[in-house]
């Protein structure tokens, strides 16, 4: 039975504390934004399921004094005080997917909750009316200034990019609400907001100039998630339980770990941060699961991603960017790049000072895999029973050495991807159809990777592949209407096997050619490393 009680069920900040459930300590930090940098109005941008309510709901308590949840924590050795301050804390996530007029009414009924408490003048009628009398009530009441905490504040327009009427219908009712934290300012203690997409994006904050963006400032990196040293240090005991249960070493189990879930950089010189939901989650499970893709669908995503056609997601994995190209507004956004980074698809990898570029990078494995599980059902309509059946005769072949039983199991799944799906409209034109094909094969070989050791190097022009078994380590290169002579050439020719020569394991090279036209592999020669044929497939 585990010693630990992790809060996988919750983000009530009160709860944990009284549960005595695992908490890190992100109270210093909030201390400094309060009393040290004295900022009044703050806003933080950071992904999904990365912690954001749970700071919120920290927030909440410190501002009313609930001095007795915070023992044993940083805050307490900085703290003298402890005012109740009125708080007025609205989450705004339960206003999406909803129509305007019902988000009206449901942000309505959470102003009218604090009514109850502050009171309400009658001839207040609009939300935005309802929370300036609030504001006014609460100090009226209490004698304090008020706080206004703002959770996942672009919840309600998420999914609107697209539908411009009730997009600009919904910001129209937000900015009225929201313009009264610009107004009300000299009744106001502090403001904090969260979300995922940055605050000027959206417009709805366009005259809050004053709002202070610390989603990229290096001290507040780790303000949200966990740190590699938090990881290191208070949470090591976690960390070695979960070694002994899965009976691995400490060191295995702290890069199964990393592997999985860290990898996030957020300013330029961020912290080390891993997803939190998903840690905690594998620690209190002693198991390794794509928990953050499964806690939620990327639906909005796709749907976004629908709106550029010739996109690859994949290609995007590396990529160097100013710092606009990546922060720009999503909905305008020439690429996917803005909602791939800012919903946590993507993250910076490095900075480069004298070029002022970011590199970017899925940030672990889970992500990727969450990608391309995504992907999957948007590429082909194929049953998942029939997909996973492939990808394990795969992977039994592969473990057999068996290269071309594998691929020949890859040629009748291909075969069985609904005409339609490859010939619909965004995938007519030749190079569009030589992407399809390219993201295709990414997403078959990046699939197998949770059975077979696999690295889907690139697909920026190529799709280079290699496969890991016990005695064989197999490098392909998959050409779309091009030969396999030119795609075994290339891997001699760039060096794609020598890396693996000192391995001890057997290198075979395969060249494995893809047609557009049969829509399918169409011919593949396996070699060894002196370049004899082992085997060969035409079609």
């Amino acid at each position: 039975m585990s010693r630990f009680v992790y809060p996988v069920d919750t983000d009530q900040f009160q709860r944990i504390r009284e549960d005595g459930k695992v908490y890190v300590d992100k109270t210093a930090m909030i201390y400094d934004l309060v009393n040290v940098r004295k900022y009044q109005y703050v806003f933080l941008s950071r992904p999904r399921r990365f912690g954001k309510s749970l700071l919120c709901n920290t927030f909440k308590a410190y501002f009313q004094g609930q001095k007795n949840l915070f023992e044993g924590l940083k805050i307490m050795e900085l703290e003298k005080e402890w005012k109740n301050y009125p708080v007025l804390h609205f989450t705004m996530s339960g206003l999406k997917n909803l129509k305007v007029s019902e988000a009206k009414t449901k942000l309505e009924n959470l102003i009218s909750d604090y009514e109850k408490i502050y009171g309400r003048n009658q001839e207040e009628k609009t939300p935005g009316a309802r929370f300036r009398g609030l504001i006014h009530h609460a100090l009226e009441q209490t004698g304090n200034k008020v706080v206004v905490i703002l959770d996942e504040y672009d919840a309600p327009v998420m999914r609107l990019f697209y539908e411009k009427e009730q997009l600009e219908a919904m910001r129209t009712m937000l900015r009225e609400f929201y313009q009264v934290l610009k107004d009300e300012g000299a009744y106001l203690k502090f403001v904090f907001i969260t979300g995922v997409t940055k605050f000027s994006q959206m417009s709805i904050f366009s005259e809050l100039n004053n709002l202070k963006q610390v989603s990229m400032l290096d001290e507040y990196s780790g303000l949200c998630g966990i740190t590699q040293k938090e990881l290191d240090t208070v949470l090591r005991p976690c960390v070695e339980e979960y070694a002994e249960a899965l009976n691995i070493t400490v060191d295995d189990a702290y890069a199964k770990l990393k592997h999985n879930y860290d990898g996030y950089h957020f300013s330029d010189n961020s912290e080390d941060v891993y997803a939190p939901y998903s840690l905690l989650n594998a620690l209190n499970d002693k198991a390794t699961r794509n928990y953050w893709f499964e806690s939620g669908t990327m639906t909005s995503l796709i749907d976004h991603l629908r709106h550029f056609p010739d996109f690859n997601p994949f290609d995007f994995d590396g990529v160097e960017l100013e710092l606009d190209s990546f922060n720009a507004p999503c909905e305008y956004a020439a690429t996917p790049i803005p909602m791939l980074y800012q919903s946590g698809y993507l993250t910076i990898a490095s900075f480069d000072k004298d070029l002022e570029t970011y590199t970017l990078h899925f940030p672990n494995y889970e992500v990727r895999q969450g990608m391309v599980s995504g992907l999957t059902n948007y590429l082909m309509n194929t049953p998942d029973l029939e997909r996973n059946a492939t990808i394990l005769s795969m992977a039994r072949a592969l473990l057999k050495s068996d290269l071309s039983a594998a691929l020949t199991e890859l040629r009748s799944y291909i075969a069985s991807i609904p005409y339609d799906i490859i010939t619909r409209k965004e995938w007519m034109a030749k190079k569009s159809r030589e992407d399809f094909y390219k993201l295709l094969m990414y997403v078959v070989f990046s699939l197998l990777n949770s059975k077979v050791d696999t690295e889907v190097k690139s697909i920026k022009g190529r799709a280079d592949v290699v496969v890991k078994t016990k005695n064989y380590i197999f490098v392909l290169e998959l050409k779309v209407d091009d030969s396999v002579d030119n795609a075994l050439a290339q891997i001699d020719s760039t060096g794609y096997a020598i890396p693996y020569e000192s391995d001890g394991r057997k290198v075979t090279k395969c060249g494995v050619s893809i047609s557009s036209e049969a829509r399918n592999i169409v011919h593949w020669r396996v070699v060894d490393e002196e370049g004899n044929v082992i085997d060969e497939q035409k079609f």
